[in-house]
């Protein structure tokens, strides 16, 4: 019996057995953890590669897009260097926003995704940036090639989620963030972050 190429006989681990992507950074891959239906947050397991409950979301809030991961990057020094005071990056993989016009409800999938922006969010002095991307394909995005050309509400939609989705009443948030930057710098924090994926990780 003959098996296409590549072929897994086991589940490739999202993080560190999936390709970055067709064409990066311009086309990457994205690994979704949590869809704009989502009420609890979801998040990769490290160990096992599965999907893991982190917490209900304690405000109303929800996902503004498909937000997930792009695979074989890491936040690390390089990444940290490029966000003005960062102290380090956040020891996670890349974030990723994905916009689509047809609604996808469901988690645990990969999707290719053109990279259009990103927002420089500071989490309690660690660079965790959030790639703003649209799904390859999609018809009503297929024009934008930049974040200047998305209407202004989708950015301050995200933006407002991630100022607030970790809010705890009667404490100070430790988020800030800056104005969203451009592809070309969204392209540059893509190739730092897998840059930075080597040094840590290897092939």
């Amino acid at each position: 019996m003959s098996f296409p190429s590549p072929f897994y006989r086991w589940r490739p681990h999202p993080w560190h057995g999936l390709e970055v992507g067709p064409n990066p950074p311009s086309v990457v891959h994205a690994y979704i953890e949590i869809t704009p239906f989502d009420t609890v947050k979801y998040e990769l397991d490290k160990v096992t590669g599965y999907l893991a409950v982190d917490r209900p979301q304690r405000t109303s809030a929800l996902p503004p897009t498909l937000y997930g991961f792009v695979p074989r990057t890491y936040c690390g020094r390089r990444v940290g260097a490029m966000m003005k005071n960062a102290k380090m990056g956040d020891h996670d993989p890349l974030d990723i926003c994905v916009l689509s016009e047809r609604p996808i409800n469901r988690s645990d999938v990969i999707l290719k995704a053109r990279v259009v922006g990103g927002l420089p969010m500071l989490d309690d002095g660690e660079a965790d940036d959030k790639i703003i991307a649209v799904l390859k394909d999609d018809h009503l995005w297929s024009g934008v090639q930049d974040i200047t050309e998305l209407p202004g509400v989708l950015v301050e939609r995200l933006r407002h989620y991630f100022e607030t989705y970790k809010l705890v009443p009667g404490k100070a948030s430790r988020v800030s963030i800056e104005t969203a930057y451009n592809r070309e710098h969204a392209e540059k924090v893509i190739k730092a972050a897998m840059e930075d994926y080597q040094e840590e990780h290897g092939t």
